[in-house]
Order: C-alpha cells, then sequence, then structure tokens
C-alpha cells in the first residue's frame, strides 16, 4: 500500500494522523480484507478502534452485505445470548415473539463485536460454535441454525490475562486471534494531537458559526505532555469545550483565535497536579504503560527532592534552622551540595511559618523567575508538568 493510498483511505474515513503504529493498522486493515480470517482489534478505550472493522467490512467480499456492530458491554447478562443468536417464542419471560439474533441478520456479511471480553462464559461457547463450524440454536430451540458470517472483534481489556484468570475461554481467544490489530494510544501519538485538536476544534467552529481556534507552541507542548487517559474520545470533547468558552462569533477576515498556555490549562483535569512528572513515557521495547530507567530516575528523584522541602519546611516550623545557616540541597544521586548564594532565599524566617502550600508556589515563583518567565524550564527544574505551573498561574489570576 503505497502513501496515495494510505492516504486516500484516512480522507475516506476521516482519519487524521501520521503515526507509523497507526500507519501500520490501517495498511493490516486492507491487506486482510479479502480473507475470512477472524480479527481481534486491541487499544485502550477512545482510540477510534471501530473504524477497522468498517475498512476491513468495505474492502472484502462482503461489501454488499450487512455490516453489524454489536457492545457486547451494553447488552445485560441474561438476553445477550438471545440478542446474538435469536430466541423463540416463549422461550423466556418477555419474549412474545420469535427474534432473529445478529448472526442471522448478518448472514452474508460481518458481525462486529466490541468490548468481547464482556461476554459472559455461556455465550462464549455458543460463539465458539459459530466460529468453528457456522452452526447455532436459538435460545429455547433445538433446532441447530446456519449463517455465514466474518466476525471481527475488539477489546481494550487484556484477554490473555482474562484467560488467565478463567474469565476468558482459552480456546475462544485463540480462535478470535487469528490477526491482531492494534490501535496506539493517543499518547503514544505525540505528534498527531495538534493535528486532531485542530481538526475538532475546525469542525465544531464551522457548526457553530464561531472561530476556529489555534494554538501557540506552548500551549501545543501542554497538550503533548498531558497523558490523555481517554484518548481521542477525550480530547475531541476537550477541544469542542475550549473552542465553545473561549471563541467568539466569526467575522469576515477575523475567523481564528490563538490560545496560550494558561487559556487551555483550566480545561485540563487535575487528576496530575502533583510534583511528579506528568507523564509516563513507553519504554521502546516494552509494554504499553512501562517504564524505563529515565522515568524511575526522575521519579525517585522527584519525591526525594519533596521529601527534602517538607523536611526543610519542618525545621523551619520547629525553630531548627536559624536564619543564617548554611541549609543543603540534595542532588539527584543522593549528594548533599551547598546552596548557591542566588538560592538563599529559599530559607524563610521561623517566624513566618510557612504551609507546604506556600512554599511550594513560592518555589515556582522563584523558578519562573530565574528563567525569565520560561515556563517550561521552570518546569524542568522543579521537576513538575508544565500544565502545573499554567493552572497554578491561572488560579492566581482569578483570585485577583
Amino acid at each position: 500500500m503505497d502513501s496515495q493510498d494510505l492516504q486516500r483511505l484516512k480522507m475516506r474515513y476521516d482519519i487524521v494522523g501520521t503515526n507509523p503504529a497507526l500507519n501500520r493498522a490501517l495498511e493490516a486493515a486492507v491487506a486482510i480484507a479479502p480473507s475470512d480470517l477472524a480479527v481481534l482489534i486491541t487499544g485502550e478505550s477512545g482510540v477510534g478502534k471501530e473504524v477497522i472493522p468498517a475498512i476491513i467490512h468495505q474492502n472484502s467480499r462482503r461489501k454488499n452485505g450487512k455490516f453489524l456492530a454489536v457492545n457486547c458491554g451494553a447488552i445485560p447478562e441474561g438476553t445477550i445470548s438471545a440478542e446474538l443468536f435469536g430466541h423463540e417464542k416463549g422461550a423466556f419471560t418477555g419474549a412474545v415473539a420469535e427474534r432473529k439474533g445478529y448472526f442471522e441478520e448478518a448472514d452474508g456479511g460481518t458481525l462486529f463485536l466490541d468490548e468481547i471480553g464482556e461476554l459472559p462464559k455461556e455465550t462464549q461457547a455458543m460463539l465458539l460454535r459459530v466460529l468453528q463450524s457456522g452452526e447455532y440454536i436459538k435460545v429455547g430451540s433445538s433446532k441447530v441454525e446456519k449463517t455465514d458470517v466474518r466476525v471481527i472483534a475488539a477489546t481494550n481489556v487484556e484477554l490473555s490475562h482474562a484467560v488467565a484468570t478463567g474469565k476468558f475461554r482459552a480456546d475462544l481467544y485463540y480462535r478470535l486471534n487469528a490477526i491482531d490489530i492494534r490501535i496506539p494510544a493517543l499518547r503514544e501519538r505525540k505528534d498527531d494531537i495538534y493535528l486532531l485538536f485542530r481538526k475538532f476544534s475546525s469542525d465544531f467552529a464551522e457548526k457553530y458559526n464561531i472561530c476556529k481556534i489555534s494554538l501557540n507552541i506552548e500551549a501545543i507542548a501542554l497538550l503533548r505532555s498531558y497523558r490523555w487517559p481517554g484518548n481521542i474520545r477525550q480530547l475531541k470533547n476537550f477541544a469542542e469545550a475550549v473552542t465553545m468558552m473561549e471563541s467568539r462569533p466569526a467575522k469576515p477576515g477575523a475567523d481564528r483565535l490563538e490560545l496560550g498556555g494558561e487559556a487551555i490549562s483550566k480545561y485540563l483535569p487535575d487528576e496530575q497536579d502533583s510534583l511528579l512528572p506528568a507523564t509516563v513515557a513507553q519504554s521502546g521495547n516494552g509494554p504499553t504503560g512501562a517504564m524505563d530507567d529515565e522515568d524511575k530516575r526522575a521519579i525517585v528523584k522527584a519525591i526525594f527532592d519533596l521529601k527534602q522541602e517538607v523536611d526543610y519546611l519542618r525545621s523551619v516550623v520547629e525553630g531548627g534552622s536559624p536564619a543564617g545557616s548554611s541549609v543543603q540541597r540534595v542532588t539527584g544521586g543522593g549528594r548533599p551540595v551547598p546552596s548557591e548564594p542566588e538560592e538563599a532565599e529559599w530559607q524563610e524566617p521561623p517566624e513566618e511559618q510557612l504551609g507546604i502550600k506556600k512554599n511550594y508556589n513560592a518555589l515556582i515563583d522563584r523558578a519562573l523567575e530565574k528563567h525569565g518567565g520560561n515556563v517550561k524550564e521552570a518546569a524542568a527544574e522543579l521537576g513538575i508538568s508544565e500544565r502545573t505551573i499554567y493552572r497554578k498561574l491561572a488560579k492566581r489570576k482569578e483570585k485577583k
């Protein structure tokens, strides 16, 4: 698949991004489409797994058949077998008539089973049978039915772990996992984050005839540093909220508004507002969320430095560090070094008895002053996220 074909595919399915892992997933979907192999799509919630089954179906020999998508996690456990395979009249309370199931409705086409890990064990056994032989039995019937359906499944949980804990059948897992297509998390697609933000903001602005939003370098860096646990779904909601709250009615010649880091920081959740690094990078060969040695050292250093600050404040409050005494700071390697003259302001008079929060804010102010207001450099020195500093500044501005 050459670059032009890939770009046309993205345009057809409204896919934004240039990430290599994303490109590989799209190429794999097109490559396996002509076959009837079962496909398992993996990835975190909100990454956009639903586009892959549509691509596979439209590029397969079944494209003229039905394409049905079923969210297994949204169907009550007691009725999911009837939903998938149908039921006879009187099969259970409320079954007032015979009903076709999704496997019968999708005969000759494709059935996408999202959140496959939520299936109860009884339904898993029925699904395994239909995958192996194309046969199934409706709930309340004894008649064997036949169907010709290609099954594509998706999950945001680790099915191998579910197999190990007895929650998912091993034979079904291997049957579904003929082809595994993984969709990368948004934090693994840092170069795509602003592209997606710009698209979501532009679409929303056009719909409501308001100014489109663009971001300056600091704001883009802030978005890239955020972890995005909700992935593309969260970014879309964020972009629309920022556009709605910060934009203004569009006028000829003035249809775009640029925002900085301070303006958008208040729309990001507080879940990472701490002295720990804002993101945990993925190591090159490790699993998603794994930390490399550099990440671990950064976290240890942040915790160790925080302990030093708390110990110092305690000594100030208890009168154990008289004014003018020499206070030592500890480097990342654990070696105490004398404070430099320009950092003498770290020593506060005992009578002020500063709280940790006040001292923390003072540290931010001094770091900003030291680096000429450069938020990125100040954050790097303190071992905190840029968003934390922007949020502190925004809160102060609101209080004025």
